[in-house]
Formats: structure tokens, C-alpha cells, sequence
């Protein structure tokens, strides 16, 4: 049953399954988009199988993309912004930021709290009074990579998210704490392996139910 219901996520993408159901929208970078927006083996198809049925899973992540609205490649300014917030979710991951710590982005880093209430803002918006939004304490950096930098992640941006999250009253889910001794199920230090998404998948399952059992 779990193979047919995994082949019907893969010819849709989700599209067609509950679409009267919870809707659980994923937005980030690569870590999110993973080897594709409706592949199995991505962390949003992986919370889908876990979640099941009842919920709507739908993967808007994009490979490369910032927080930084001044950054190498804005996630305000990709196809995903308007159709995540045009999603209608009733639920909110927002897990951006491992990009921004790359040099030509971090140059930027004054703006980066303005950026990301003004983002978690417009995202409320977009929602109803009843959604939940939860900001992602990105996973851990284990070897910098393309300029993506681990110190100004731990140091830098995971404080700020948590004033971010203060300040906006959002939930949290803190996939850096979870993942912090997986190093194992980072390949080339930064994007989680199929295992890696699925332990991903399962903390913020976790967070999800937990609100709506």
C-alpha cells in the first residue's frame, strides 16, 4: 500500500491527494527542493508519506535561493514565492538561510532580520488566522562548501532567526539541534541524504501532529 501510495506522489507530485485536506506547504532551498520537487526520496514527499491521507504535502523549495532580498538569488523573486503563498496552506516550513552565508550574500547581513520578518509577515498574509507557520533552525554545516560558511550559520543567523521568532510569534523547529551528530547522512557536508530527509521529515512530522492530533 505504501509503494502505490508513494507512485501516485511521484506521477503528481501531490497534486490530486486531500486537496480538501490539511495543506503543508515546504518552502526553502535545495534542502527542501532535494533531487526534485516530487521525488520520493525529498524531505516535503518523505512528510508526506508520514503524515499520510489527510494532509496535502507540496514541495516549493529552489535550489540556491536566499532569504536575502539582496541576495544571488532572491527567493522573493522565484515562481515559488507567489504559488506557495497562492497555496492557501494551513501550514507554513520555512527553512531558508544556508545560502545567505555565502560571501557575496552575507556582505548583505544587516538586512537579513528586516528580510526575514518581512517575509514571515508576508506569508501571514497570505494565510488564515487559523495557519501555523514554523521558522526551520537550518541543519547543520559540516564542511563549508561554495562558500557556504558554518560559523555565520551557528553564530550569526540561528540567533536572529530566534529573535525573528520572538518577534513574530511564530513556531519554531530546530532541525540544526536534531541533525548536529548525523554528519553520516551529509554526503558532501551540507545537503542531507535520503536518510538525512527522512530524519528531517520526521522532526517536523513530529511538530505537525503534535498540534493537530
Amino acid at each position: 500500500m505504501r509503494k502505490l501510495f508513494m507512485a501516485i506522489l511521484m506521477l503528481f507530485g501531490g497534486e490530486g491527494i486531500c486537496q480538501d485536506g490539511i495543506k503543508v506547504a515546504c518552502v526553502g532551498n535545495s534542502i527542501t527542493q532535494g533531487p526534485g520537487r516530487s521525488h520520493p526520496e525529498s524531505y516535503p514527499m518523505q512528510l508526506q508519506e508520514i503524515l499520510g491521507e489527510e494532509y496535502l504535502v507540496k514541495n516549493f523549495g529552489v535550489s540556491g535561493s536566499t532569504l536575502l532580498k539582496s541576495g544571488d538569488k532572491p527567493y522573493w523573486e522565484e515562481p515559488q514565492f507567489e504559488m506557495s503563498k497562492n497555496f492557501d496552506a494551513d501550514i507554513l516550513i520555512l527553512k531558508l538561510g544556508t545560502n545567505d552565508t555565502k560571501p557575496q550574500n552575507w556582505k548583505f547581513h544587516e538586512d537579513f532580520k528586516k528580510d526575514y520578518i518581512d517575509l514571515v509577515e508576508t506569508f501571514k498574509a497570505s494565510m488564515k488566522e487559523t495557519s501555523q507557520l514554523y521558522i526551520c533552525f537550518p541543519v547543520p554545516i559540516f564542511q563549508d562548501n561554495w562558500g557556504i560558511t558554518s560559523s555565520i550559520l551557528e553564530n550569526e543567523i540561528i540567533p536572529i532567526l530566534k529573535e525573528v521568532a520572538e518577534i513574530t510569534g511564530v513556531l519554531t523547529i530546530d532541525l540544526h539541534k536534531e541533525m548536529s551528530e548525523k554528519s553520516s547522512l551529509f554526503p558532501d557536508g551540507i545537503h542531507p541524504d535520503k536518510e538525512g530527509n527522512r530524519v528531517m521529515a520526521e522532526k517536523i512530522s513530529s511538530h505537525i501532529l503534535k498540534k493537530h492530533l
